[in-house]
């Protein structure tokens, strides 16, 4: 039998009948339950790569995308000073993201490390997808909530078509409540559509980089219109 090949740091190979068995296993799981972040994490991995080609592509049409794709950053407590951007003013990048960490009591080391995607490159972005989540979230305003999260993943997959993102985006809502549901489909959905078509790609953000840039002023630069109720 030939020997799996390891392409990367924590990489696990699969073979095309264990990668199926994952992807169905790991979508049924995810669905049964959201919070399950090890398997929503699986799904994304077995099935999206097609979409983290794409990414990859519409990264490298970027000055800015190339040059994150190039230096590979990663974002956590060791490459990031949290103390630093808390003495941000409040109107910075930086401020508006340690503030969301610290509003909903998250840190940016608890997303899992890519395992199952086989190309090491498409490894990268799937990372760097996952350690921007935050980002997103503080940028949209939206909280660490069942609410919160259809309305971000509903942005992500309008921008990167990642399936994890469309089954979050369709299946979520229906652990809504009625009341929130009305709030989705009349407030947060049409707002989040036309921001996501008219927003710059979000993976195209070296966040890290502009951590002092005033928040409107970045907001007016990507294009992006925060929520109005």
């Amino acid at each position: 039998m030939t020997p799996k090949r390891i392409l990367y740091a924590g990489h696990e190979p699969l073979s095309s009948l264990q990668r199926l068995v994952l992807a169905g296993g790991s979508a049924l799981m995810a669905l049964y339950d959201p919070a399950r972040s090890d398997m929503v994490a699986a799904l994304g991995e077995t099935t999206g790569e097609s979409a983290l080609f794409r990414m990859q592509r519409r990264m490298r049409e970027s000055d800015e995308g190339r040059r994150i794709l190039e230096e590979k950053p990663r974002i956590s407590t060791k490459t990031i000073d949290l103390e630093k951007l808390r003495s941000l003013p409040e109107s910075s990048l930086g401020h508006r993201y340690v503030t969301f960490l610290g509003a909903n009591h998250i840190s940016p080391d608890t997303r899992l490390p890519v395992k199952y995607v086989r190309d090491p490159n498409l490894a990268y972005v799937m990372t760097r997808y996952r350690e921007i989540h935050d980002f997103v979230h503080a940028l949209l305003g939206m909280p660490v909530s069942l609410l919160g999260e259809v309305v971000v993943k509903w942005f992500e997959m309008i921008q990167t078509g990642l399936p994890m993102t469309t089954l979050a985006s369709f299946f979520g809502p229906l652990r809504l409540t009625n009341e929130e549901r009305v709030e989705l489909v009349t407030g947060y959905m049409p707002w989040v559509t036309r921001s996501a078509v008219k927003t710059q790609f979000l993976m195209n953000i070296y966040y890290e980089k502009r951590f002092e840039q005033n928040l409107d002023d970045f907001y007016k630069e990507i294009g992006f219109v925060p929520y109005k109720p």
